[in-house]
C-alpha cells in the first residue's frame, strides 16, 4: 500500500484547481524566457504542400485548440514501463491495479510548478490556457494566428486541397530552450485530421438475395464469430462501457433505424463534446465512420453503454477519453501511415501507455492499403514501399487487420433471412482481405513491420518474425466491402461498408463482453484489461481454439518496380500458419476467446535484451576497440533467473565477467561493462545470444541482432548547383542538385508525378516550403526549387524527421542551364546540320505561364500551344548567331524542365560550336553542338 506524506492544494495560473498528493520534482528552475528558442524539426505537415498554398491566414483568425504535450523524465518512463509490465503479470502485486488519471499525474506527469510555469509563459504571450490534462501530460491553449505566430516563431497559411480549405503552419514552430527537453510535440497548428479507414461498396439493402449474394447483418456476425452463445448465457454488454471517438456530430435517428431494422434493443448512448472545443457539426466525410463504429460496436455489445466522444479532431476526442477514463474500452477507426506522422508517434504512444495504466484497452484499425499504407487513398499502385498504419502500430494498441470470407463451394448461408436479417449458418473459413484486383484501387488489410516501434517482449510465437520491431496486425476480422460487406445505416439510408474500420469496433464489442464475463464470474472486481496484446499472444499458443488461424491469401498490392521494397511488381505478406503480417493471429472465436481468457501468472522468466546504440558505429580512436557498446538484460515476468550463457556471433563470453553477476532478479536488470569489438567487416549484423535457467527450472534463450557499421557519417551539405549547368545560380522551379553526406538512406528515384516530398528517408524545404524530389542518394539529391520562392537569400533545409541542416542559396529570377550528356555536349542531340531544327532542354528559366504547381506537369493531352512557357524573354544563339526558336514549353511528363526546338542558323560554320540560352538577360553555360554541312 502506498503512503503519501503530504497533501497540498495548488492553484494553477490558468484558474484550474489540482489536488496534488505527492509533488513531482520540478524540472524547470524558474520562469520561462524568450531569449533563446529551439525549433521543433519536422513539424510542417506533409499535406501543407506549396501548390495548395493560398498565402498567410488572417492575423485575427482563431486557433481554437493547440496542445503542447510533455514527456516524463527518464526515471518516470522507466517506472511506467515496469508498472505496465506488472499490471499484466498475475504474479505481481500490481496485477490489474489500474490508476486513476489523477494517480497517473502524481507518478508520471510533470510537476504542478512546471505546469504553472509553462501556463504562465503561454499567458504572457497573450494566449489563453483552456485545459490542463488531469494527467499533467499536456496543456491546451487558444489564440489568434498573430499571437501563435509571434509566440512560436512560425507562419500559418491557408491551403486548398481537393476543393477544401485547410490551415497549417508552413514553417517549423519554435519553443523556448528552458522547457524544450520536456516537450514531446505540438498539435493543433493545423486542421488536417487522421483519415477514416472504411470502404464504401454501394447502396443496400441486399441481405441474402435470390442470386445468392450475401451481406453482413448483426445476427450473421453473431453466428460467424460465435458470439451468439454468449448472448444465450446473458453476456450481452449489460453494465459495460465502451467509447467510440469521432470528429463529427451524428444523427441519432440513423443509429436508431439500424437497431430497429435488425431487432436490436434501444441503444444506451451518451454523447460527450470535449470541453472547450467547438461543435464540429456534421462532417459528411466522417459521418459514415461514426455511424458504423457506433452501430457495430453496439451490434456486438448489444446492451453496453456506448459513449461517443466528439470534437473537431478525433485525436483530441481520444485524448479526452483517456484523460477522463470514460470507459475501459476505446475503439478508433482512424489512422495515418507511420512515415507521414513520425513526429506525433511519441505523443500518441504516451497516450496509449496512460490508457493501459488506467486499465483501458485501445483497439485501432490497421489500414486499408495492404502492406503499403503510405499511399494516397485513391492510389492504384504503390510507390512508397512497405509501411504500416499508426496508431495501430503502437505496442500498447491492438491493431485490427482485415479478413475476407473464403467460402468457396461450402454451404455457409441459408437461402432465406431470419427476422433479424441474418442468414449465416456457421463460421465461414477466412482468407486475408484483398480486393485490390477488383479495380477500386488499393484495398487490402494493413500489416507489416513498424519502422518506429521496437518489438515488445510479448510478441512471440510461431510465425512472428525474428527481428527487433513491432509487427501488425494483432488480429483480423472480416473487412471486405465486396465479400461480404456490412450494413451501415448512415445519411438516412442503408449502405454497405467494409475496411478495417469494421474490425476495430466489432472487436471492441467483444472486449466489452469479455469485461462483463470476467466481472460476472468473479474473476475481476471491476472491468478493465489494459493492454490485451500480451494475453493474446500467450493464448495463441496455450488456447488455440480462441482464434481461427487464417492461412490463405495475402495483403500484397502492385508497386512500381524500382521503388522501395519493389523488385517484382508486388509488395506484401502471405498468410501462414501461426502469426503472419497479413492476418495477425487470425480472427476471434468470441465464445472460446471469452471463456478461455487466461489470467494465469507467467510460468517462466521473460528476459528482454537491449543495446545502448542501434546501430553501433565505429569510433575513431587510437585506444580501445573501435566498436563499444553496453548490453542490458531486463526480466519482465517477475521470475528470477540465472544467466548461463552469453555469445557474440557464436563465440562464448564469461557471463560473470561481462555482467558482474550471473543472477538476474525478478523485474530487475543487469548491464554489461567493457564490451567492445574489433576487426569487423562492416556493414554487418552482430548476433548476441543469451541463455539461462529461471527460478522455476525453465530454460530460456534470447537473441538480439544489431547492425554494426563504420564511422557515423554526419549529415552535411557540401554544395549545390544547377542540375543542368553545375553553376551556383538558382531560380524558382529549377532542378537543383545538392551534394553532401548522409543525405538519403539509399538510392531512390521518383516514379510518379506529382513528384514525392519524401524519398529514401529524405525531405527538403526552401524557406519552410516542401521541395519536390526527383532523385535521392546518400551523397546527392536532385530537388525542384518551389516556384513560390522569392528572389534573394533563401534557406534550403534538408534532412529527415529527426535531423535537419540548413544551407543558404541566392535566388534570382532566371538561372538557365542546358542539359548535357558529358558536361559539355548538348542533349539529347549532339549534332545538327546548318538550317536544321533540333532540340535541347533547360532548367532554371523561372516563372511560367500558365503556372504549374510544384512537382507537377501539364495533364496528358495538353495541346502544345497551351503548354507552360517562361514569363521572361528567351533567346538562343549558336556560334554567337541568333537562332530561331520554333517551340518552347514544359512538355507533358517533365517537371522543372523546358524543351526548346530551334533552327541552327544557315550560315553557322561547321564544327563544334557553342550554344547559349539567355532568359531575361541571364545566360546559360555554353553547350557544345557539332554542326555539319
Amino acid at each position: 500500500m502506498r503512503i503519501f506524506s503530504s497533501y497540498t492544494l495548488v492553484v494553477c495560473t490558468a484558474g484550474l484547481l489540482t489536488l496534488t498528493l505527492q509533488a513531482q520534482p520540478d524540472r524547470l528552475s524558474g520562469p520561462i524566457g524568450n531569449s533563446r528558442m529551439v525549433a521543433l524539426a519536422g513539424n510542417v505537415p506533409p499535406r501543407a504542400r506549396p501548390e495548395f498554398d493560398l498565402g498567410p491566414v488572417a492575423a485575427s483568425f482563431p486557433l481554437p485548440a493547440v496542445t503542447i504535450s510533455m514527456k516524463p523524465s527518464a526515471s518516470q518512463q522507466a517506472a511506467l514501463q515496469q508498472l505496465l509490465a506488472n499490471q499484466q503479470n498475475p504474479a505481481s502485486a500490481d496485477y490489474h491495479k489500474w490508476l486513476t488519471p489523477d494517480q497517473y499525474a502524481e507518478r508520471f506527469g510533470v510537476s504542478q510548478n512546471d505546469v504553472n510555469r509553462i501556463a504562465a509563459w503561454l499567458q504572457s504571450q497573450g494566449l489563453a490556457v483552456q485545459r490542463v490534462a488531469r494527467s499533467r501530460t499536456w496543456i491546451e491553449f487558444s489564440g489568434t494566428v498573430q499571437q501563435v505566430e509571434k509566440a512560436f516563431h512560425t507562419q500559418i497559411h491557408q491551403y486548398l486541397e481537393n476543393g477544401k480549405l485547410h490551415y497549417a503552419n508552413s514553417t517549423n514552430p519554435s519553443i523556448p530552450t528552458a522547457p524544450s527537453d520536456m516537450v514531446l510535440g505540438m498539435r493543433g497548428l493545423n486542421d488536417y485530421r487522421l483519415r477514416p479507414l472504411n470502404k464504401l461498396r454501394g447502396v443496400g439493402p441486399r441481405n441474402t438475395t435470390a442470386a445468392g449474394e450475401h451481406q453482413m447483418a448483426p445476427g450473421d456476425f453473431a453466428i460467424i464469430y460465435d458470439v451468439a452463445p454468449l448472448y444465450t448465457a446473458g453476456i450481452d454488454g449489460t453494465g459495460q462501457k465502451l467509447v467510440i471517438v469521432g470528429q463529427t456530430d451524428i444523427n441519432v435517428s440513423d443509429i436508431n433505424a439500424f437497431r430497429s431494422m435488425y431487432n436490436l434493443p434501444a441503444i444506451n448512448l451518451e454523447q460527450i463534446l470535449v470541453p472547450k472545443q467547438a461543435d464540429p457539426g456534421v462532417s459528411q466525410g466522417d459521418l459514415p465512420e461514426a455511424d458504423l463504429d457506433l452501430e457495430w460496436s453496439g451490434a456486438v455489445a448489444r446492451n453496453a453503454n456506448i459513449i461517443y466522444v466528439n470534437s473537431p479532431d478525433v485525436f483530441t476526442s481520444l485524448q479526452e477519453a483517456v484523460d477522463q477514463a470514460y470507459a475501459p474500452v476505446i475503439s478508433m477507426s482512424y489512422g495515418l501511415c507511420e512515415g507521414a506522422d513520425l513526429i506525433d508517434l511519441p505523443g500518441e504512444r504516451q497516450t496509449a501507455q496512460q490508457a493501459n495504466a488506467e486499465g483501458i484497452t485501445w483497439l485501432a484499425a490497421a489500414g486499408d492499403a495492404g502492406a503499403a499504407d503510405c499511399e494516397d487513398q485513391d492510389a492504384v499502385i504503390a510507390q512508397d514501399g512497405l509501411a504500416v498504419d499508426a496508431p495501430g502500430s503502437i505496442p500498447e494498441v491492438t491493431a485490427m487487420g482485415g479478413s475476407e470470407f473464403n467460402d468457396g463451394s461450402g454451404n455457409y448461408w441459408s437461402g432465406t433471412n431470419q427476422a433479424d436479417g441474418a442468414s449465416a449458418l456457421s463460421y465461414i473459413p477466412e482468407m486475408v482481405w484483398n480486393d485490390t484486383t477488383l479495380g477500386g484501387g488499393l484495398a487490402a488489410g494493413g500489416g507489416g513491420t513498424s519502422i518506429f516501434f521496437s518489438k515488445p517482449i510479448w510478441q512471440t510465437g510461431p510465425g512472428v518474425p525474428g527481428d527487433s520491431f513491432r509487427h501488425v496486425p494483432d488480429l483480423s476480422i472480416a473487412s471486405s466491402p465486396d465479400h461480404d460487406g456490412y450494413y451501415v445505416y448512415t445519411g438516412g439510408s442503408l449502405r454497405i461498408y467494409g475496411g478495417t474500420s469494421m474490425a476495430a469496433p466489432t472487436m471492441a464489442g467483444i472486449v466489452a463482453l469479455l469485461n462483463q464475463y470476467l466481472v460476472s464470474s468473479g474473476a475481476q472486481k471491476e472491468a478493465g484489461l489494459g493492454n490485451i496484446n500480451p494475453t493474446l499472444y500467450r493464448m495463441a499458443q496455450s488456447s488455440p481454439g480462441a482464434f481461427h488461424d487464417i492461412t490463405a491469401g495475402n495483403n500484397s498490392v502492385p508497386c512500381v518496380i524500382g521503388s522501395p521494397n519493389c523488385t517484382t511488381g508486388t509488395i506484401g505478406y502471405n498468410a501462414a500458419r501461426g502469426y503472419d503480417q497479413a492476418s495477425g493471429l487470425g480472427s476471434p472465436d468470441a465464445y472460446n476467446f471469452v471463456r478461455q481468457w487466461s489470467t494465469q501468472a507467467p510460468t517462466a522468466a521473460a528476459v528482454v535484451p537491449s543495446i545502448d546504440h542501434n546501430p553501433v558505429f565505429e569510433q575513431i580512436s587510437s585506444e580501445g576497440d573501435p566498436w563499444t557498446f553496453a548490453i542490458t538484460l531486463t526480466e519482465e515476468a517477475g521470475v528470477a533467473t540465472t544467466i548461463t550463457g552469453f555469445t557474440i556471433n557464436g563465440a562464448s563470453y564469461n557471463v560473470a565477467a561481462v555482467f558482474g553477476t550471473t543472477s538476474l532478479p525478478a523485474d530487475g536488470s543487469v548491464s554489461s561493462t567493457g564490451l567492445g569489438l574489433a576487426n569487423l567487416a562492416v556493414p554487418t549484423n552482430v548476433v548476441f545470444g543469451f541463455s539461462g535457467t529461471d527460478a522455476k527450472g525453465n530454460s530460456w534463450t534470447q537473441t538480439l541482432s544489431v547492425p554494426f557499421d563504420g564511422p557515423q557519417i554526419a549529415l552535411v551539405i557540401g554544395g549545390a548547383s544547377n542540375a543542368a549547368s553545375g553553376q551556383q545560380s538558382y531560380a524558382p522551379g529549377m532542378l537543383l542538385s545538392v551534394y553532401g553526406t548522409a543525405l538519403g538512406n539509399f538510392v531512390q528515384s521518383a516514379a510518379t508525378i506529382p513528384l514525392p516530398r519524401y524519398l529514401a528517408g529524405f525531405e527538403a524545404w526552401v524557406n519552410g516550403v516542401t521541395a519536390p524530389l526527383y532523385y535521392v542518394s546518400p551523397n546527392q539529391v536532385n530537388i525542384q526549387i518551389p516556384y513560390e520562392t522569392q528572389p534573394g537569400t533563401n534557406t534550403l533545409t534538408v534532412g529527415n524527421p529527426y535531423v535537419n541542416v540548413n544551407y543558404d542559396i541566392k535566388i534570382v529570377p532566371a538561372a538557365p542551364g542546358i542539359f548535357t550528356t558529358d558536361g559539355f555536349t548538348a542533349a539529347p542531340f549532339s549534332s545538327a546540320a546548318a538550317g536544321q531544327t533540333t532540340t535541347l532542354f533547360i532548367t532554371g528559366d523561372g516563372q511560367l505561364s500558365p503556372s504549374l504547381a510544384d512537382g507537377t506537369s501539364s495533364p496528358s493531352g495538353t495541346p502544345a500551344a497551351q503548354l507552360p512557357k517562361p514569363n521572361l524573354p528567351v533567346t538562343l544563339a549558336v556560334a554567337g548567331q541568333p537562332a530561331t526558336i520554333q517551340f518552347i514549353g514544359v512538355p507533358v511528363g517533365l517537371v522543372g524542365v523546358t524543351q526548346i526546338n530551334y533552327e541552327v542558323p544557315a550560315n553557322t560554320p561547321a564544327g563544334t560550336q557553342p550554344v547559349i540560352v539567355t532568359v531575361g538577360g541571364a545566360a546559360s553555360q555554353a553547350a557544345e553542338l557539332m554542326v555539319t554541312n
